[in-house]
């Protein structure tokens, strides 16, 4: 096909033999010399979008991304420079891992410019051949198409070869959630516990575990029977991490039953008490469920000394600390209670993520919804 020419400073649009679109253009670094700029695409619409984008970039006098340069180098400055500003500490270190130590090793070389959904899919295999997970997968699959997003709005990609790509289906892992004999053995068998308290909030009210360790005794109103979920900490490697919970439906308020008022009050007067023997000793970060200092618990602690402990004295099999919120939530409808109400005390995003996790329970509420109404219908 015939190159059709442009005027000076626009460009150069043509069709390669193996069918791919290039545009082209010259493009100054600063140093007195120009240098081509190239992008590839699969239709001339895409590489023309790139060349517009990289001309008006030019003339507001940004300087685009090299040609030469690879996938690390712009993920490495991706992630430092740009996304560091808009997500959050937790995510921010996902990132550098999956970057680190899944991505930089196999495609991590290859030049961002010539990047292709085929790259991405030998790079997937590769990883569940190692053994990753297919949720490790998509995440991976999810950080490089948000990075590639990026370089395309910048118009250093004609396409995101991310788009062309299906990351690995993820099957949904099986909980294991407690009935309700069994939520009160658990009960039973922590009411020695320190964390008495902590685990009868994550049995009645489905907390994340991040919510009830970053639990502050300002967001709890015992005398209006009502807690505030605000803030999560995490454990970073610089240190404690305090954030709000994600989105706004984890920014929620919570109602106390009866048995919840009862165990705070009792670890109130508790925690006083230890507070008052460690003296100077104590940090005050107002938490609810503070190590023996004040400070927040470390989880793999939590797990190790009070939580697995817990189980084996309940004679309860292994299960995740996670599965109390699974189990808060399978109690709950199994209890009658509408699914609406369910999502709105664990935060769900949506009622469909409510629906979705815990489908398994609805055959049970589909069964009893048809006994009513044969009671009902039968009593006319």
């Amino acid at each position: 096909m015939t190159t059709r020419r442009r005027g000076h400073g626009e460009g150069t649009i043509y069709r390669r033999k193996d069918g791919r679109w290039v545009a082209e253009l010259h493009i100054g670094y600063g140093d007195g010399r120009r240098r081509r700029k190239s992008f590839y695409g699969s239709s001339r619409s895409a590489v023309a979008s790139a060349l517009a984008a990289a001309i008006r970039d030019q003339q507001k006098g940004l300087r685009p991304l090299r040609e030469v340069e690879k996938v690390k180098d712009f993920l490495r400055t991706w992630l430092n420079d740009a996304a560091r500003r808009t997500i959050r500490g937790t995510t921010f270190a996902g990132y550098e891992r999956l970057i680190r130590l899944h991505i930089e090793p196999i495609i991590g070389d290859l030049r961002l410019a010539r990047l292709t959904a085929d790259d991405l899919d030998k790079l997937y295999s590769k990883l569940l051949d190692k053994g990753l997970a297919p949720k490790t997968v998509r995440l991976v699959h999810a950080l490089l198409h948000r990075a590639l997003s990026h370089a395309q709005r910048r118009g250093a990609l004609a396409i995101n070869a991310a788009d062309g790509v299906d990351p690995p289906r993820v099957v949904r892992r099986e909980f294991r959630a407690l009935t309700a004999k069994e939520a009160v053995r658990l009960l039973e068998a922590a009411r020695s516990d320190r964390y008495y308290a902590l685990y009868v909030l994550a049995i009645t009210c489905g907390l994340r575990q991040a919510e009830l360790l970053g639990l502050r005794w300002r967001d709890i109103d015992l005398d209006g029977a009502v807690l505030a979920v605000r803030q999560q900490v995490y454990r970073l490697a610089g240190g404690w991490v305090y954030s709000e919970p994600k989105t706004a439906s984890g920014r929620r308020t919570v109602s106390l039953s009866a048995m919840n008022i009862d165990a705070l009050r009792e670890h109130r007067r508790w925690q006083l008490e230890e507070r008052l023997k460690a003296g100077t000793a104590w940090e005050d970060h107002d938490l609810v469920f503070p190590n023996h200092a004040g400070r927040p618990v470390e989880k793999q602690n939590l797990m190790r000394r009070s939580f697995r402990p817990i189980l084996e004295r309940a004679g309860l099999p292994h299960m995740r600390f996670h599965d109390l919120r699974h189990s808060a939530a399978t109690l709950l409808l199994s209890e009658g209670v509408h699914p609406k109400v369910v999502q709105e005390r664990l935060g769900h995003s949506t009622i469909a993520v409510t629906m979705d996790v815990y489908s398994h329970v609805m055959p049970t509420l589909q069964r009893e919804a048809a006994d009513r109404l044969d009671r009902v219908l039968s009593a006319r």
